[in-house]
């Protein structure tokens, strides 16, 4: 489940983190977004059923993803988030 923290109010574009419990990265990935001063929400697929449905229909078996406006990133591949993250910060 989120923390109130986690879904910080967002101008316009819809950035979504998938996540798991014990998932270095996923924490590294939300830290990174708060530095940055993006809006996002945490969807946990261990407890949301339907995030993690979301995820196994595009063969996705990892945590973190991060979505911004239904576009997707796997893992911490800097150069993709920054890509997805380029429309939300102009």
């Amino acid at each position: 489940m989120s923390n109130p923290s986690d879904k910080i109010s967002c101008s316009g574009a819809e950035v979504i983190v998938y996540s798991s419990p014990l998932c270095p990265a996923c924490e590294q990935l939300k830290a990174y977004l708060r530095r940055r001063g993006i809006s996002f929400k945490v969807r946990d697929v261990m407890v949301d059923e339907e995030a993690a449905a979301f995820l196994e229909e595009r063969n996705i078996r990892s945590t973190p993803v991060l979505s911004v406006n239904g576009k997707l990133a796997v893992g911490l591949d800097v150069e993709q988030i920054e890509e997805l993250l380029a429309d939300v910060e102009s």
